[in-house]
């Protein structure tokens, strides 16, 4: 998929799944305006293919502190939007 390429900035996930986490984000972006339905589908796809429960925070200023499952966490950027998609419960 086309588009800004992706700088991972922390990552604790297999590169199948990461691969997977950048992929969907790209169509995400290509297929709506609203970060939240942006969020939604990410973690709509992630429930899906990996079994719940994801969380998904998308956007351009903000931070996080959060605790998740081993190897199923990674935060990246595409473009000047911040992605964090990860897995906890």
């Amino acid at each position: 998929m086309s588009g800004p390429k992706a700088v991972i900035k922390t990552v604790d996930m297999a590169e199948e799944m990461q691969t997977d986490a950048i992929e969907i984000a790209q169509e995400a972006i290509g297929s709506y305006m609203m970060e939240k339905d942006m969020a939604n589908f990410i973690k709509r796809e992630f429930d899906k293919k990996y079994q719940p429960t994801w969380h998904v925070i998308i956007g351009k200023s903000w931070g996080a502190l959060v605790t998740h499952a081993t190897k199923n966490f990674i935060y990246f950027y595409l473009g000047d939007i911040a992605i964090l998609i990860f897995k906890s419960g």
